[in-house]
């Protein structure tokens, strides 16, 4: 009867693995920098997300808050948003990454998953620079477009590329 399920059982042990052992990198990763700031990732992102909005004229300076381990975007005479370290989506992309080594297929996998990683992380500077857009200029709907339109962006892309990696490549025989 196991013999059935061991296939779905290997992709699952593999997903749980490679989850488990990249969540707990990352954690080791902020743990070194815990009481100096927002950590440094988090850190370019938030500076990534001012250029945009400076370049499309959405003046925008950074400040820090060490203590509250965050940074503070000022736009527009205002402080609309902060950036702790759950905006980094980096949680998100450990996740991508896992379900698709889950259905590792040789060296496509890497590029499959750099090219990921790489929409990822532009989809999210986007949503960021988005969301301070709607709290600087709209911010009657800053807790809806917060709390579900932006969210959904960046799952809705994670799922995307699930269907593209499992449709197109894992199952391609």
């Amino acid at each position: 009867m196991l013999k059935d399920f061991k296939p779905v059982l290997g992709i699952l042990l593999r997903f749980i693995i490679i989850y488990l052992v990249l969540l707990f990198a990352y954690q080791f990763f902020l743990n070194c920098f815990q009481g100096s700031g927002l950590d440094p990732f988090s850190r370019m992102v938030a500076e990534q997300v001012s250029g945009i909005q400076n370049s499309i004229g959405f003046p925008t300076q950074l400040y820090d808050d060490v203590k509250g381990e965050q940074v503070w975007f000022y736009v527009k005479r205002e402080y609309v948003t902060r950036m702790v370290e759950g905006c980094n989506a980096v949680s998100v992309m450990i996740l991508f990454v896992a379900f698709v080594f889950a259905f590792y297929k040789g060296s496509g996998t890497f590029l499959f998953a750099l090219t990921g990683l790489i929409l990822l992380y532009v989809m999210n500077l986007l949503r960021i620079a988005g969301l301070n857009i709607v709290m600087a200029d709209y911010k009657q709907y800053g807790k809806i477009s917060h709390d579900f339109i932006f969210p959904a962006i960046i799952y809705g892309t994670v799922v995307a590329l699930w269907l593209i990696w499992i449709k197109f490549f894992a199952l391609k025989r």
